[in-house]
């Protein structure tokens, strides 16, 4: 409860005596929605799809799992817990698999964390830490300039003064963050708004909160006589 809808609710008691209002303000929080997780799995799946079709995906991992990595990006804190979570997940559709095949059925194969990179990679879902070079031997903005201007590793190494494989490394980063802004970063928000609350924390919270403090009002107009 937000100060104002607290002053409103503390003036409805002090003039009627009752505190029915809190209870109601209780059950009325604006108008945020619980999210239909089998809804944003399926669109997840989609967009997974439509980036297949459209990108050369460097794994050969199904949709479902690019899926998982991709909720695993927002969920997880890293590509190691990314890679535990989808091996538990992973070991654990094997043992039902293979207690309906009966003994000798193969586990499900191991995924890496290098693996997971690779993919979330595939999904332009680019973490910060990504971006931040070891020992700032350079400044990654300038090795996007070069990259997008077409320069090879050598040349941007020679034109950063860096080690070659330091600027392979963050190179690949480069391409990809290239590639999402080509798109208009349309996948990479999409994922965001899909598997993070960022939208409803922003404008939607604010709304849920006017939305509450008018329920508020209208309450105290309805049921008191001042």
């Amino acid at each position: 409860m937000d100060e104002k809808t607290s002053d409103l609710r503390d003036l409805f008691v002090e003039t009627t005596g009752s505190g029915t209002v809190t209870e109601r303000q209780a059950e009325s929080r604006g108008t945020l929605t619980d999210r239909d997780d089998a809804v944003i799995d399926e669109r997840v799946r989609e967009l997974v799809a439509a980036m297949r079709e459209r990108y050369d995906f460097s794994t050969d991992l199904d949709d479902a799992t690019y899926a998982r990595i991709a909720r695993g990006r927002f969920e997880k804190d890293d590509d190691e817990a990314v890679a535990t979570a989808l091996d538990e997940k992973r070991e654990a559709d094997g043992d039902d698999e293979r207690s309906e095949a009966g003994a000798g059925s193969e586990a499900a194969p191991v995924v890496d964390p290098a693996t997971v990179r690779d993919a979330r990679f595939d999904l332009h879902l680019v973490r910060e830490a990504d971006r931040e070079v070891d020992d700032d031997a350079f400044d990654y903005a300038d090795l996007k300039r070069l990259t997008a201007e077409g320069r090879s590793i050598v040349e941007c190494a020679d034109a950063l003064d860096a080690d070659p494989d330091a600027v392979a490394k963050y190179a690949r980063v480069a391409r990809v963050d290239l590639t999402s802004t080509r798109a208009n970063d349309r996948f990479r928000d999409e994922f965001r708004d899909l598997l993070t609350d960022a939208d409803i924390e922003g404008s939607h919270a604010e709304t849920a909160r006017n939305d509450g403090l008018e329920e508020a009002t209208k309450d105290m107009e309805t049921d008191t006589n001042l």
